[in-house]
């Protein structure tokens, strides 16, 4: 018989419950239960025009620190936006919505927090952000890739994880954006977030991004999520059944509404 393996979690005693310890024997957080996003998709608040704009709305851009280059490509963007034509990869099943918009999505988030790894688990799909705390390093050059979601390594300072993403698609192949005021970043992108509990009901993370191809210094963007009430469910998001938001002729993607059809109106 092969040995057994050892449980992934190890428990210890802490007054009256149990609580998950870190691979350093470290006690974990507890960010259990399901949590929503606070405000609307623009996934920088702090810059945004107009100062009530929602993503996705003709006109609405954000200030990120670009470069003259891709400057232009979001202006090119919110043009797009402002005729209706400006595609979103997300309206083509299947396509996750990958870092740093994995956490600029509506709808809710559970995060797994366990001793070898952090999991950002998007209702909104498909989903899934892996940070390994395990002690590991990122992967030699050679053996990299980008990816959607990319490679993230943290740590926990106290309460905080602090984590690192590199190698992230970025806008290279048109299938990633960050939201849909059709902000974008390179294939050069990392960030670097750190993401704790600031009071019972809220956890916030704090992103600092860096680009060289497309940015001229740091970015730093802050999103918050308030828990919901218990029992509150997550559900399955998937286009399982290839449905997706139908393309007029015109080139302009529609919005179903609840019953299926079209909520716009196409000119």
């Amino acid at each position: 018989l092969s040995a057994v393996r050892p449980a992934a979690l190890r428990l210890v005693w802490s007054g009256p419950a149990l609580t998950v310890a870190s691979a350093h024997g470290q006690a974990l957080p507890d960010w259990s239960g399901v949590w929503a996003m606070q405000g609307p998709t623009v996934f920088d608040r702090a810059t945004v025009q107009p100062p009530n704009g929602r993503t996705g709305q003709p006109g609405v851009r954000e200030f990120p620190p670009y470069n003259e280059e891709w400057e232009a490509i979001y202006r090119r963007n919110i043009e797009l936006v402002r005729k209706g034509n400006f595609p979103d990869p997300i309206s083509a099943c299947g396509i996750p919505h990958g870092f740093p918009r994995i956490m600029n999505v509506p709808d809710v988030y559970e995060f797994a927090v366990t001793r070898d790894a952090v999991y950002v688990l998007a209702e909104n799909g498909p989903g899934i952000m892996r940070i390994y705390t395990d002690g590991r390093g990122h992967p030699p050059a050679d053996e990299l890739w980008p990816t959607y979601t990319g490679a993230s390594i943290g740590h926990w300072e106290g309460d905080t994880l602090v984590f690192t993403t590199i190698s992230l698609k970025g806008s290279s192949g048109n299938d990633v954006i960050v939201d849909r005021t059709g902000l974008v970043l390179s294939d050069a992108s990392r960030a670097t977030t750190r993401m704790r509990k600031i009071d019972d009901a809220t956890i916030e993370a704090q992103m600092t991004i860096e680009d060289d191809k497309a940015l001229t210094r740091p970015w730093q963007v802050t999103k918050r999520y308030t828990k919901q009430p218990p029992g509150t469910w997550a559900w399955d998001y998937s286009c399982g059944e290839n449905n997706r938001n139908p393309v007029a002729a015109s080139g302009k993607t529609l919005t179903l509404g609840p019953d299926g059809k079209p909520v716009d109106r196409v000119t």
